[in-house]
């Protein structure tokens, strides 16, 4: 969607894109002068396969500091991106045939990254009533002699739902009672968090070990071209991660990890004036999507993205007669016709609805909803 947005914007058409993962401010000062510093210092080499001991000391301090969790800096591996994180730990702990437990809607590519380690994924589906939350039965109900991993994020791109500590402890006592399933979770969403403080299933000492956590800085510290990420796991499992990133990319870029380290250090006052402005615009969507006849939505916790539920406009056609048959047509739609680009909800595992982030100016944002809802109204 948002290669086909780009396309209509090249032939002059106004499109404001809503598709795309990544903050909207840019990178805070203090970090991008400690780049530069490196640069000047000559921080240009290769660097070790985990990270500069300094970065991994900054997470290791920011883990006890933000969240009460103890690790050491050899249960650490910093990565380009959390993306790169997340594959590593699956290639890693995946064999032919093992099953990996997701709920939905999920991140695009947590399926894919199981297909490329041959694995097999097992979907637990959730709805805008449980707020895109599993609960412990559904859980177990899944688990099988073939589970190896269970892979979810809070809070969680598409929905935005965070668990709560209390549903987090409930998940934890199914684990207690299946030793062999690891546990990996994304948590790169944690300082865009609307409710009470981001709370990490890693908290419980009885699977603490079995637990990966995720986590990186393009979402908290606007750094998402800076690709760095990290997982913080067992020395055992970390030391597996280091000899598979080894053997691929070796150790990420010398500069952003110098970077990583002034934004670990320097405190959460810009991260807390995004999360500000993100508050404002959720309620600002959340009220102009809930204006929008046919459209079913929730006020999502954490992330910057709505999940609404469009699957009343589903049998409708458009001006020209085409029938709308699916979240993909309705995101195709809204862009030829309203100039907004949206993501399908398929591509998240739930065709019945769209993904809108509203990391976007409160002016495009109020554009965007009022040329959706113009849309919308169009279909018969």
């Amino acid at each position: 969607m948002t290669k086909l947005g780009r396309e209509l914007a090249a032939q002059g058409i106004n499109v404001i894109s809503l598709s795309v993962g990544e903050p909207d401010f840019n990178t805070p000062d203090h970090v991008k002068e400690a780049a530069k510093t490196a640069l000047d210092e000559n921080y240009t080499r290769y660097t070790p396969v985990p990270g500069y001991p300094e970065l991994r000391k900054a997470i290791v301090d920011k883990l006890k500091n933000e969240n009460g969790l103890d690790y050491d800096i050899s249960q650490i591996v910093v990565s380009t991106g959390a993306k790169q994180s997340l594959s590593n730990v699956i290639l890693t702990l995946i064999n032919p045939g093992d099953e990996v437990i997701i709920p939905t809607p999920y991140w695009v590519s947590y399926s894919e990254m199981v297909v490329l380690a041959e694995g097999k994924s097992v979907f637990i589906d959730t709805d805008i009533e449980s707020n895109f939350k599993i609960t412990p039965a559904q859980l177990e109900a899944a688990i099988t002699p073939k589970t190896k991993v269970f892979m979810f994020s809070s809070p969680c791109n598409p929905t935005g739902s965070v668990y709560s500590k209390d549903e987090l402890e409930a998940l934890s006592k199914v684990f207690e009672k299946h030793p062999n399933i690891f546990i990996i979770s994304d948590e790169i969403y944690e300082h865009i968090n609307f409710i009470d403080k981001h709370e990490s299933i890693a908290q419980f000492p009885s699977i603490r070990d079995r637990v990966i956590i995720v986590n990186g800085f393009s979402k908290a510290f606007a750094m998402t071209g800076w690709r760095l990420g990290y997982i913080a796991a067992s020395k055992e499992i970390a030391a597996a991660n280091d000899k598979m990133q080894g053997q691929t990319t070796s150790g990420t870029c010398s500069i952003a990890q110098r970077a990583g380290i002034a934004a670990y250090e320097g405190g959460l006052d810009s991260v807390n004036k995004m999360k500000e402005a993100f508050a404002r615009r959720r309620q600002l969507v959340y009220d102009l999507l809930n204006d929008i006849p046919g459209v079913k939505t929730n006020l999502p916790e954490g992330a910057f993205y709505f999940f609404p539920e469009i699957s009343s406009f589903f049998g409708k056609k458009d001006q020209n007669g085409n029938m709308i048959n699916n979240s993909g047509d309705l995101a195709l739609y809204l862009l030829n016709q309203g100039h907004v680009a949206t993501v399908d909800g398929n591509s998240f595992g739930n065709d019945n609805y769209i993904r809108l982030s509203y990391a976007a100016s409160d002016e495009n944002l109020k554009e965007a909803l009022r040329r959706i809802k113009e849309a919308l109204a169009k279909l018969v």
